[in-house]
């Protein structure tokens, strides 16, 4: 079996941040960890290639560098890619991911990485990418390359892959068919006696823990409070400028509003996929109702509107991307001096 190591500047034996800047390049053999990738892999497998390349490369020129990464390791011919482990190194990760990722699309090449569960990498690319948790630094190298290892050889032999529990790679939220001994009734019955007991048992859907939201107070004096609008619609300007994802966004946005009118026809497009935009492209008050909120303005029924909206796309969106552009717009808006939000969605 033929495999192709990806490794960064550091792990490549270049250098440290002052060689981040190096282009793609490929060693013969394995490098660096991949000696050690080596031996864990035996004989069914062989190192061929090392493809390096600097982390601060990879994220300054990403779609330039990653075609580059991508012919390199397509010269080798492998069977199936390994990238890193990364651990907790955000740039690092995020080129890992990337780099299996868009192996595994342009080139039908399986490929592995690993990296902390922290790291910004598994929250962005985690549902597509096959991921090996780590420890936060190298000190996990030697059990991280283990699990690469194991997990490398079976996708090159192209064996199907267990649940991520059993085989020990972080969960990509996908739920496959498998046949169970038992009807559903008796599993749940067998489960339920188990708790009861106080025995070990383990769901068959776990459910996600969301968090608790407080209501805030109500506006005490709305006739005077100044009112913003935020959005998951994915309403943008004309173009998608700032390239607003359709899926799993990946940022929030904020755009200008007319300061004395709605929004008329034209005006916006939507970067958002799940429901028929075309009612909001006739109207996109529909969407983000600023003729409304204009009309109360001049009633004097609320004290005003935010010059500007913001936006982002909750279509598939990842919880906790969520969580954090909320905090971010919020940091935002409170320097706006902004008294109440209206989140108008879809």
């Amino acid at each position: 079996m033929r495999v192709v190591h990806y490794l960064n500047q550091f792990f490549g034996g270049i250098g440290g941040e002052d060689r981040a800047d190096t282009p793609p390049g490929t060693h013969s053999g394995p490098v660096g960890p991949g000696v050690a990738l080596q031996r864990l892999l035996g004989t069914e497998a062989e190192i061929v290639g090392t493809v390096v390349c600097g982390d601060g490369r990879f994220a300054d020129s990403a779609d330039e560098t990653m075609r580059d990464v991508v012919a390199l390791v397509e010269s080798l011919a492998p069977d199936v890619l390994v990238a890193g482990p990364a651990f907790g190194a955000g740039r690092y990760g995020l080129a890992c991911a990337r780099v299996c990722l868009e192996v595994e699309r342009r080139l039908g090449c399986p490929a592995v990485t690993g990296m902390h569960v922290g790291n910004a990498a598994v929250e962005l690319h985690g549902h597509d990418v096959l991921m090996v948790p780590t420890a936060a630094s190298a000190v996990g190298m030697n059990d991280a390359l283990a699990r690469m290892a194991r997990l490398a050889l079976k996708r090159g032999r192209g064996e199907p892959l267990g649940p991520a529990a059993i085989e020990g790679y972080l969960p990509r939220g996908r739920r496959m068919n498998a046949s169970a001994g038992g009807s559903a009734s008796v599993r749940a019955t067998a489960m339920l006696l188990a708790r009861l007991r106080g025995t070990p048992f383990a769901t068959e859907v776990a459910l996600p823990r969301y968090d608790v939201v407080v209501p805030p107070a109500p506006l005490a004096d709305i006739a005077h409070a100044r009112l913003a609008l935020v959005s998951e619609c994915g309403a943008v300007p004309p173009g998608n400028p700032d390239r607003l994802e359709w899926v799993r966004a990946s940022k929030w946005l904020s755009y200008p509003l007319p300061p004395d009118r709605g929004l008329m026809p034209g005006e916006v497009e939507v970067a958002h996929g799940g429901y028929d935009v075309t009612n909001a492209l006739a109207d996109p008050n529909r969407l983000l109702p600023v003729d409304a909120l204009r009309q109360l303005e001049r009633e004097g029924l609320i004290g005003g509107l935010l010059s500007r909206y913001y936006v982002t796309c909750g279509n598939h969106g990842i919880l906790e991307s969520m969580a954090r552009y909320a905090r971010e717009i919020a940091v935002d808006l409170r320097a706006q001096h902004v008294d109440g939000v209206l989140l108008v969605a879809t």
